[in-house]
């Protein structure tokens, strides 16, 4: 008979939305720049601070991001700002390429989702803590997370993990949320890889859902797993430079895509219409494709 744990875990509901992605960029002022000229509204630079694992204390960290924050979900610009501290590994994930190394999906019960993962047999060795300080019209506050990241055998993509927001109120403050280019969704992240077939079930096991197709449903959002040859189809004009792939996201408008169609015209932004998506090349966005959908489509 399962212990009780057991049964709490095999009974918590699976991962139901994306939280946010990491772009990992070389230089913070020149990948929160290509953002900025793309119509968002980007958080003040903001240094981490956390522990290297369980049980050790809490330490500044070399690495500092600027933020997307949307009504639903966030774009992170992330880079090592201080070499001389913990990068957390960010130098491993550029050596592949520049671009999104960081996947996080968003959960309420961390302790109950870390029990089901070392049930479901990857190697986590515990919750991690992390903080850094925010800008806030009352002043600088300190954010919070728990996050229980995947050790990097289970997660070749990046930084893959699961995150709680302990301080949800600091990040998704109300005057951060309009962005010139009307953006306000994280809709779909779309991952190329080398075995589709392995992702998925490995990605199954993560999520604690089924996948439908290529990808996963969750709430809302949609993660998509292709391979090589898919990524065409997926995302038009987008090639990978190594295997796997995170190679781009999807982002929800509220107005028919009108704002970041003449954003993109005006600054001479490198991008390709695809029906009524416009998709805008990884070298303009940090390494990353952007495709700007209309709600509703």
């Amino acid at each position: 008979m399962p212990k009780a744990e057991s049964i709490t875990a095999a009974a918590i509901t699976a991962v139901g939305r994306l939280d946010h992605v990491g772009v990992v960029v070389r230089d913070l002022d020149a990948g929160a720049a290509a953002y900025e000229r793309l119509g968002f509204r980007l958080t003040p630079v903001s240094r981490h601070s956390g522990v290297r694992a369980p049980g050790r204390p809490v330490e500044p960290f070399g690495t500092a991001n600027r933020c997307a924050m949307l009504r639903h979900g966030y774009i992170e610009v992330i880079a090592v700002v201080e070499p001389a501290l913990f990068s957390n590994n960010l130098e491993r994930f550029l050596d592949r390429y520049e671009g999104i190394h960081i996947l996080a999906f968003g959960i309420d019960d961390v302790e109950a989702h870390f029990a089901r993962l070392k049930e479901t047999g990857f190697g986590v060795s515990g919750i991690a803590h992390l903080e850094r300080r925010l800008a806030t019209p009352l002043g600088e506050r300190l954010a919070r997370f728990s996050r229980i990241p995947l050790p990097a055998e289970d997660a070749p993509e990046g930084r893959v993990q699961l995150i709680r927001h302990d301080t949800p109120e600091l990040l998704w403050q109300p005057h951060l949320l309009d962005h010139p280019n009307r953006v306000v969704a994280l809709e779909e992240v779309v991952l190329a890889v080398a075995d589709p077939e392995e992702a998925l079930a490995r990605y199954a096991r993560l999520l604690g859902a089924a996948p439908r197709g290529n990808g996963f449903r969750l709430g809302g959002d949609r993660f998509t797993v292709v391979s090589a040859a898919g990524l065409e189809e997926a995302l038009p004009g987008v090639s990978a430079p190594a295997l796997p792939f995170v190679a781009g996201i999807v982002l929800r408008t509220d107005d028919g895509n009108a704002a970041i169609g003449r954003i993109v015209e005006a600054v001479g932004v490198p991008h390709r219409r695809d029906g009524r998506r416009l998709i805008v090349d990884p070298a303009a966005a940090g390494g990353a494709a952007l495709v700007f959908v209309p709600e509703g489509e």
